[in-house]
C-alpha cells in the first residue's frame, strides 16, 4: 500500500498523542528499578505486541522486581511461579478437585490465570511442565479436565533462566523457544548504578519503598495496541524484514556462503512476524508513526537470538549468535 505524506502525518499525530504516557510509565518503574533500561523497554514492548519474553541472566539482576513494578504501574495482575524439578503441570494450569460434601467435581484454576506470569527459572522444570505452557502461550487459553478457559487479556509469560547454573536444568525445546518474542540477555549494572542500588535498597526491610502510581490500565493498553496496528510499515521495510529472516536460513542465497557452516537451523516465519511487530513497538516508543530499517536493526538481535541454532563448527571457532546476527544485518541490503 502506497502511503501519502498526509497519512503519515495523521498517524504520527495519533502515535504522538497515544504514546504520551510512556515516559511517565518509565519514570514510575525507575522509582524502584535502577538501570536495566533495555530490559524494561523490551518487557513493555512484549506487552504492546502480546509477545512473551525470555530473560536470561544471573540471580539478583532485578528481573522479578522489574516485572512486578511494571505490573503495578499498568494495573495488571501479576503472579510468580518458581519452576522446580518436582513441579507438575497442574501446579501451573490448575486441576480438577472433588468436593466430598457435594459429591461433585470442580475445576480449580492455577496461577497461569493472570496478566503477567513470571516463570522463574523455567529450565529447572521437566519437559512436561514446559510443554503445558505451549497451549497457553500460543492460544491464550487453558484446558482443565473437559473445560477450556480463556486467559485474561492481556496475557504475557515472562520466563527467566540462569545461564551459569547448568546442573539440574532441562533445555527448553526449540518449539517453545520459538514462542518467545524476545530473548533478553540481562547484564550486570555499572558501578555507579550498583552504588545507587545499594543506597536505595540497603536500608533494611523496614525502610519505606517508593509508592508506584498506576499510569494506565488494561483498557488503555488495549487502545494503545489498536493504535500501534496503524503504524506504517511500507513495502520496502516489510521486504527487508523478510530478507533478514530468510538470510538466517539460507545465508548462501543472501550472498554470505561463509555463514552456511555456522548455522544449523535458521529462524522460522514466526520470527518475521515477531520482527514486524517488535519494529512497530520500537517506533511507537520513539513516538513515530512509521517503521524505519533502524527500528528493525534495533530489535533484530533480541528477536533472533534464540531462533538461530549455531553449529558445532561455530562453537568451535567461538562464533556467537550475536556475531552471526550482526553480520547478517550488515550484509542484507537496507532499503
Amino acid at each position: 500500500m502506497t502511503v501519502g505524506a498526509y497519512d503519515i502525518r495523521v498517524v504520527n499525530e495519533l502515535v504522538e498523542r497515544e504514546s504520551a504516557f510512556v515516559e511517565r510509565l518509565f519514570q514510575e518503574v525507575r522509582k524502584l528499578v535502577v538501570g536495566q533500561t533495555g530490559m524494561v523497554e523490551r518487557v513493555f514492548m512484549g506487552l504492546l505486541c502480546g509477545g512473551h519474553v525470555l530473560l536470561e541472566g544471573a540471580p539478583g539482576l532485578a528481573k522479578t522486581l522489574t516485572v512486578n513494578t511494571l505490573a503495578r504501574a499498568l494495573r495488571l495482575d501479576f503472579k510468580r511461579v518458581q519452576f522446580t524439578p518436582d513441579l507438575l503441570p497442574s501446579d501451573v494450569l490448575g486441576t480438577v478437585i472433588y468436593n466430598q460434601q457435594t459429591g461433585a467435581f470442580s475445576n480449580k484454576r492455577g496461577p497461569i490465570f493472570t496478566n503477567l506470569l513470571l516463570a522463574d527459572e523455567i529450565n529447572r522444570a521437566p519437559a512436561k511442565v514446559q510443554s503445558a505452557l505451549l497451549e497457553a502461550m500460543a492460544e491464550r487459553h487453558v484446558t482443565i479436565g473437559d473445560e477450556t478457559y480463556a486467559l485474561p487479556a492481556p496475557f504475557l509469560v515472562l520466563a527467566t533462566q540462569n545461564p551459569i547454573e547448568q546442573e539440574g536444568t532441562y533445555n527448553l525445546p526449540e518449539a517453545q523457544l520459538d514462542r518467545f518474542m524476545f530473548k533478553i540477555n540481562v547484564g550486570y549494572p555499572t558501578a555507579d548504578e550498583e552504588l545507587q542500588i545499594m543506597e536505595r535498597m540497603g536500608q533494611g526491610l523496614e525502610a519505606e519503598r517508593p509508592r508506584i502510581e498506576p499510569v494506565i490500565g488494561p483498557d488503555e493498553l488495549a487502545a494503545v495496541r489498536r493504535t500501534m496496528e496503524k503504524i506504517i510499515v511500507e513495502a520496502p521495510v516489510r521486504r527487508y524484514i523478510v530478507d533478514v529472516v530468510v538470510a538466517t536460513r539460507d545465508p548462501a542465497a543472501a550472498g554470505m556462503p561463509g555463514l552456511t557452516s555456522f548455522i544449523d537451523f535458521g529462524a522460522s516465519p514466526r520470527a518475521s512476524i515477531a520482527l514486524f511487530q517488535a519494529a512497530r513497538a520500537h517506533a511507537f516508543l520513539r513516538r513515530r508513526g512509521y517503521v524505519s530499517p533502524e527500528d528493525v536493526k534495533a530489535v533484530a538481535p533480541d528477536v533472533l537470538r534464540h531462533r538461530i541454532i549455531p553449529s558445532y563448527e561455530a562453537e568451535a571457532e567461538g562464533r556467537t549468535v550475536e556475531q552471526i546476527t550482526r553480520q547478517i544485518l550488515e550484509h542484507v541490503q537496507v532499503p
